[in-house]
């Protein structure tokens, strides 16, 4: 999808459905561009809104075909696996663009708030670079958080490696569209363009209501801690919630309703989302947390 203004400016990339069951970014990318329609000042808005076709009609975060994950896939290869030329024909087309900025847009756990995930700030030599990356993810008006790893063949790190600013939006659950999220990916979107110069800044600046000791800050994404037993999980924490070190954030129950494992958290953060599924397993996580 392209829309192109008949005056110069900067180049914006959209990018949605890198997993199929992360259907969320593809409405916001459609809503997007209903929005361009009448409001596109300059420059050019480009959008893959449905990366992974497969994997969208079979509900599944992998390239069904190869069980490969696309977005360990970059920069591809155009003579490599199906993952690969597919990540080939994506990174290649926005490399030739010269972007401003490209925004990976992603769904994430259960209830999951929104929030912005940068790549490790520590992996980015460019301090221009870097500070880019901060100030676009501060103006999106979400929740701000350093990945925890560096993972080299996403699409993000990729782009990065270009010196090009990249930044995955995480915009709540997958397998659903929630209006709401769709509506604060949309309003984060906004957000940019709008300090792009590329639409009139015709309204105030979207903020997503966050708690003032995670607000305008740089969280650290964990998974910490995970559980040791297995078990139906009950949460005793809310996404969007504070936890603070020590306090119980999960129980875990048997089958016959005994409980085995009572869940505290390993740091001060907020809850960025519980884990899909009602189950646990020894070493897995049960809640993702943004710790500060």
């Amino acid at each position: 999808m392209i829309m192109e203004s008949i005056q110069p400016g900067p180049v914006l990339w959209l990018t949605g459905c890198m997993h199929g069951d992360e259907i969320g970014g593809t409405v916001v990318i459609h809503e997007i561009f209903k929005r361009l329609r009448k409001k596109l000042t300059c420059g050019t808005v480009h959008a893959f809104p449905l990366m992974n076709p497969m994997g969208f009609e079979t509900a599944s975060r992998t390239i069904v075909l190869s069980k490969e994950d696309l977005n360990r896939s970059f920069p591809g290869n155009n003579k490599g696996t199906i993952a690969e030329r597919i990540a080939y024909i994506i990174f290649s087309q926005i490399i030739q663009t010269h972007p401003a900025l490209v925004l990976d847009l992603h769904n994430d756990w259960n209830k999951s708030v929104p929030y912005v995930l940068c790549d490790p700030f520590s992996g980015i030599q460019d301090r221009e670079l870097r500070q880019r990356i901060k100030d676009f993810a501060h103006t999106s008006g979400l929740l701000l958080v350093e990945d925890s790893e560096t993972i080299k063949k996403s699409l993000s790190f990729t782009i990065l490696q270009k010196n090009i600013p990249a930044l995955t939006l995480e915009l709540g659950e997958s397998l659903t569209i929630n209006e709401k999220n769709i509506e604060n990916g949309v309003n984060a979107i906004w957000n940019i363009l709008m300090n792009l110069g590329m639409v009139p800044r015709d309204r105030e600046y979207f903020h997503y209501p966050a708690h003032e000791l995670v607000s305008n800050k740089i969280l650290r994404y964990s998974l910490q801690p995970l559980s040791a037993t297995s078990g139906i999980i009950h949460f005793l924490k809310k996404p969007g919630q504070i936890a603070y070190r020590g306090q119980k954030i999960a129980r875990i129950n048997n089958a016959f309703g005994k409980t085995t494992e009572i869940i505290t958290t390993a740091a001060d953060g907020v809850v960025l989302g519980h884990s899909d599924y009602a189950v646990t397993f020894p070493g897995a996580p049960v809640m993702a947390f943004g710790c500060f």
